[in-house]
């Protein structure tokens, strides 16, 4: 009994969340916060198999967001909304409420599609010239959709929020929090299954040593291609939460400045651990609301506290363990590693 605790808990807490929100007892400013939250852990886990358990050094991990969350957006209005660009609605907008989750999920696929720009060239390149083949990837990615004027080039996109009343329609309920909370355990859940398998145990090889992999049959390349595909299909699925949160994409929110939250959320909390990116993604969302009110100047503090940790906590805030490896007596209630 004590082993399925956990996931009750989760479930008693994601409801309670729907129903606060739904009796307006969470203000909206809580309430987006709390969403962003659940992108930003998305973005982080899925950027932490790569550079922390795949040991590679990718830094345009927010293209790929843009592109869960321009397909995610485009499809969703074609199919359930009206828009002056494509028109009536293809289907009925009562059926988004259902369709919505494989929305999401081919921007996902979209955005994986897209990791194998990265992965192709990855086979014979680490490091330094691995991150210049994910920066360019990012430009790449943000450069065509800004040219796409059918779309709104670099005016953005949006129409978004005629998805979500059409959901809302049919039922009246808080939507958005509902999809992101359920989503973010999802992809939690996927990553931690994906590193807990055979296939997660040769990317834990490629990081010790590539070669030495090689020599003992695992087939890098493979690994090296799936484990991409994986990583940039869920921040596919957190750029197109992203879109529905804000209820409006535009190309440049998905900028090196993006790449560069999600390479501080995986380093704050340690490579090599899930527990410490969700820790991290908490952490670093309330941190910078904390200092909204600096605008600018927060790009000067929040590197600065970046640079602080490296010198004195350099493997970050959980380094490579779990949180039960750090309390060994949850282990009780779930079994972390």
């Amino acid at each position: 009994m004590l082993r399925y605790t956990f996931h009750i808990l989760l479930i008693l807490a994601g409801g309670l969340i729907t129903w606060m929100a739904y009796e307006e007892m969470i203000g909206l400013y809580t309430l987006s916060v709390l969403m962003f939250m659940g992108v930003n852990i998305i973005m982080s886990t899925s950027l932490n198999l790569v550079n922390g358990y795949m040991g590679e050094f990718s830094c345009g991990h927010a293209g790929f967001m843009c592109v869960g969350a321009y397909v995610s957006s485009i499809l969703g209005v074609l199919l359930f909304a009206k828009d002056k660009v494509f028109g009536a609605p293809l289907l009925d907008p009562s059926l988004a409420i259902y369709a919505f989750p494989f929305i999401v999920l081919a921007g996902g696929v979209a955005a994986a599609l897209a990791g194998l720009l990265v992965a192709i060239p990855s086979y014979k390149t680490r490091g330094d010239y691995l991150a210049i083949i994910t920066i360019a990837a990012n430009y790449i990615i943000i450069s065509v959709i800004e040219n796409l004027g059918v779309i709104g080039g670099s005016r953005g996109f949006m129409g978004m929020k005629r998805v979500i009343n059409a959901m809302e329609d049919v039922a009246y309920l808080p939507w958005m929090p509902i999809w992101v909370f359920l989503f973010t355990v999802f992809s939690v859940w996927l990553l931690r299954r994906y590193l807990s398998s055979t296939f997660g145990k040769g990317v834990s090889a490629i990081c010790q040593d590539e070669v030495a992999a090689e020599i003992m049959s695992v087939n890098t390349n493979k690994i090296k291609t799936i484990s991409f595909m994986v990583s940039s299909g869920v921040a596919g699925i957190a750029g197109g939460l992203f879109a529905y949160v804000i209820g409006y994409v535009n190309p440049g929110s998905f900028n090196i400045l993006k790449s560069t939250e999600a390479l501080v959320m995986v380093y704050l909390g340690g490579m090599g651990s899930l527990s410490g990116s969700i820790l991290s993604a908490v952490l670093f969302t309330l941190l910078l609301e904390a200092l909204r009110p600096l605008q600018i100047i927060k790009w000067v503090v929040i590197p600065l506290l970046l640079i602080i940790l490296m010198q004195f906590r350099p493997e970050g805030i959980m380094g490579n363990k779990e949180l039960g490896d750090m309390f060994p007596w949850l282990k009780r209630f779930y079994k972390f590693k």
